[in-house]
């Protein structure tokens, strides 16, 4: 007997195996009519899919208005573009066609360069697609066949995938919707009919399975939603995306350069973009000293020894640059991470438990060989500086400095706006010995991070399987004002670095014997190259006052005002602002459009009556003219905003539902 448990509490028997359509026809034929996948046991499935002939599950049905049905209609929408490409130009090769945060792709390869002119055909043939409404039909193969039928199509990159990425896999299954056949593991909608609204946004190079050494594709973009209205919506984001692009507002605001010369993914940072990371460097290290850290600086290679000890040498050596042969037998490597560096301090000197929690903090530059069509401005790069600290502690400790990072973390984030975030926290698999540490420990550990994520009301989803193997982890991820998530902030315990296998650390407790420290790794922002990045986008480079390279400038009406607005500029610079004055013989109308153009908060007009009165017409960028007041009055209101941190956003978008941040993958 099959037992089918719904949402509602309800169960439906059944003597015999049946499809997620079956049991939605019988709750009910309207539910069957909008039905477009399930969710079985918490994994989404086509509505053809079979369910066990007994036993016990747990089933949802998904309409268009499930969130996760978004992701298999987008899915089933990247088919349909495939599709109609092939019916336009000859000779395609299809590679991957999988769903994105917030839309899908196909990689293929075809003689004809795809270009935004074709958008609107492709289009056109996608929709006569549509209305034809013809289902998807799963097939399944053995591979000999599955690589029989890929060769027959003539596609050679699906024969390959089988053959070298399948090899594990002795059934494979197909999806046939009229003459149109994909490799492809599903989920898809029951027929194309069920297709809302589409777009193709882009197209762009990419290389077959991401290595540089293999063919290069064509990378077709799309979007799909279930109403026009929807998409209209998406759209618009996407054009207040493109408009706030950090790579063009870099190089607009002059924040930021990368030079060829130079290479690939290395930062260089203008005056007025370390202007803007010194403020944040300066927040954070104040931050530090008040939550008891000390300072430490580390070199930028070491010893290839050291990083053999911490493991990151030879695990990770794909993504480390080529070791640096000094003289025989003596090999340095590009500091890959600041962990192992830390750790030799503590191992320094004698540690008691009196002196626990020991708290090392660095702005710590790392390198990490990116390929090259990894890279993409500020956010992916080659060399970066973390925000980087470690705390060594009792395992008796580990709550209370959890919530000390957490805490810091939110400091960080909600006096920069940032305040749509959610916690990921990455817990053990509990079918896997593949951990560090005993069962019991990583309980107590994942308990307290459950507690205090909960004492401080913030909304925190466990994820089993997803810590790395020496400790679990919590996983800051930010939502922007265009509701695009990053991942930014980490808080990571670890039970292997500290061991015998690694560096042994030790502390002696309070019974004169040798103990083992717990580590936590912990980056509020993560890197300030990542970060700055996402502020940009975030801000549109229009960066709040207390952040802002330059926080105010003084224009003058005419000459007769130059000397004036001089001494106000003057009493500016008193008052630490980040201040400058245009004096130059232009009309007032130019200099403020200049100054609006450089975003700068605020502008302080002066002209002969000011001079007389000794005041100034205050400027905001955002709300205009503010009126006239005195110069005491002006740098105490801007006083007020620098230390309050006060933000205010001007564009905001809806934080993305679950069918954005998940993923359809072919094979």
């Amino acid at each position: 007997m099959l037992n089918v448990h719904l949402p509602d509490g309800s169960v439906r028997s059944f003597d015999h195996s049946v499809s997620v359509l079956e049991v939605a026809g019988d709750i009910g034929p309207r539910l069957a009519k909008a039905a477009l996948a399930g969710e079985v046991d918490g994994k989404v499935v086509g509505v053809d899919y079979k369910l066990p002939a007994s036993g016990d599950v747990k089933l949802r049905i998904l309409t268009n208005k499930n969130p996760e049905a978004l992701a298999v209609m987008r899915h089933s929408c990247a088919h349909v573009m495939a599709r109609a490409v092939m019916r336009l130009f000859p000779n395609v090769q299809l590679a991957f066609g999988p769903t994105t945060g917030a839309g899908f792709y196909y990689d293929m390869d075809l003689p004809h360069a795809i270009g935004e002119a074709d958008f609107p055909a492709i289009e056109a043939e996608m929709q006569r697609i549509i209305q034809l409404d013809e289902p998807f039909e799963r097939i399944e193969e053995p591979r000999d066949k599955a690589v029989a039928i890929c060769a027959d199509l003539k596609q050679p990159l699906k024969v390959e995938h089988i053959q070298e990425g399948l090899a594990d896999h002795q059934t494979l299954s197909f999806y046939r919707q009229g003459e149109f056949i994909d490799l492809c593991r599903g989920p898809h909608i029951p027929s194309a009919g069920a297709i809302g609204a589409f777009k193709l946004t882009t197209v762009a190079g990419a290389y077959w399975k991401g290595d540089a050494e293999k063919q290069q594709l064509q990378r077709l973009y799309g979007t799909a939603f279930f109403s026009q209205a929807d998409l209209d919506a998406h759209l618009k984001v996407l054009e207040e995306a493109k408009r706030r692009d950090h790579r063009v507002l870099g190089k607009q605001l002059e924040l930021f350069s990368i030079n060829p010369l130079v290479g690939q993914g290395l930062i260089l940072w203008l005056p007025k973009g370390a202007t803007i990371r010194g403020n944040l460097e300066a927040f954070v290290r104040e931050e530090l000293r008040l939550r008891g850290y000390q300072p430490v600086y580390t070199p930028n290679i070491g010893r290839i020894e050291l990083y053999k000890t911490s493991g990151h040498f030879p695990y990770y050596k794909e993504s480390q640059f080529t070791p640096i042969e000094l003289e025989e037998n003596e090999h340095y490597l590009l500091k890959p991470m600041n962990c192992p560096h830390h750790i030799m301090i503590y191992k320094s000197r004698p540690r008691s438990y009196r002196e626990l929690p020991v708290r090392l903090a660095e702005f710590g530059t790392v390198y990490r060989y990116e390929k090259s069509g990894e890279l993409s401005g500020m956010t992916r790069v080659r060399g970066f500086t973390q925000d980087d600290a470690h705390i060594f502690c009792t395992e008796e400790q580990v709550a209370g400095e959890f919530r000390s990072c957490i805490e810091m973390t939110q400091k960080v984030l909600d006096s920069l706006g940032l305040k749509n975030y959610r916690v990921r926290l990455g817990f053990r698999d509990p079918m896997s010995d593949k951990y560090v540490g005993s069962e019991e420990t990583w309980h107590r550990a994942q308990a307290s991070l459950v507690e205090v994520c909960k004492s401080l009301g913030m909304e925190a989803q466990p994820e089993p399987g997803e810590a790395a193997f020496y400790g679990p982890k919590a996983d800051f991820v930010v939502a922007d004002c265009l509701g695009r998530e990053w991942q930014l902030g980490t808080v990571q315990l670890d039970y292997n670095l500290p061991s015998t296998e690694r560096f042994g650390l030790e502390y002696i407790g309070q019974d004169n014997q040798p103990h083992r420290p717990v580590m936590i790794h912990r980056a509020p922002l993560g890197s300030f190259e990542r970060f700055m990045g996402v502020l940009i986008e975030h801000f549109a480079g229009a960066f709040p006052l207390w952040l802002a390279a330059e926080q105010a400038r003084v224009l003058s009406v005419s000459e007769k005002s130059e000397e004036y607005g001089k001494q106000v500029l003057g009493e500016l610079l008193a008052a630490n602002f980040r201040a400058t004055g245009d004096f130059r013989a232009e009309k007032l109308g130019s200099k403020i459009r200049d100054a609006q153009l450089e975003l700068i908060p605020y502008m302080l007009v002066v002209g002969p009556r000011d001079a007389e009165n000794g005041t100034v017409s205050l400027r905001d960028r955002i709300d205009g003219d503010l009126g006239a007041m005195s110069v005491a009055e002006a740098i105490a209101k801007l006083q007020e905003e620098v230390k309050t941190r006060r933000v205010r956003q001007t564009f905001s978008a809806a934080a993305p539902t679950a069918a954005e941040t998940a993923a359809g993958e072919e094979y």
